[in-house]
């Protein structure tokens, strides 16, 4: 099976996965913080990540993807929707966006209180 490594500047974590789980999926499984608004339906950018080994194995990306990326900030050319990219046989380094890092914070109040608490949210620059 191959492994997916998260990394963002909260964490660094690393979960096992069959070929065909989407990368969301994966972070849902290794409770990597990824955002994602619509609830994983490509309808907004909101679990933009960038993938920094790895991005030839993952599925083609569609039009539909593609569109909804124009959507993101700071798009690059190995910039993928989680929801939309199906693992394939390789390993992956996907590092999580401040954009979908925001959103996961939005989506998870009690995480955001907890971290603010510690003094690691939001993000010093």
């Amino acid at each position: 099976m191959p492994k997916v490594t998260f990394k963002s500047p909260l964490a660094e974590l690393s979960v096992d996965v069959p070929p065909g789980t989407t990368l969301l999926d994966a972070a849902e499984k290794g409770e990597a913080q990824v955002g994602h608004s619509c609830g994983g339906v490509c309808a907004c950018s909101t679990c933009h990540v960038w993938i920094r080994k790895g991005l030839d194995s993952l599925s083609e990306q569609t039009d539909q993807e593609a569109d909804r990326l124009d959507m993101g900030f700071d798009v690059r050319p190995y910039s993928r929707l989680s929801c939309q990219s199906e693992i394939g046989n390789e390993d992956l380094l996907v590092e999580i966006t401040e954009e979908s890092l925001s959103a996961f914070m939005d989506e998870n109040p009690a995480i955001r209180h907890r971290l603010e608490a510690e003094g690691r949210w939001p993000l010093k620059k």
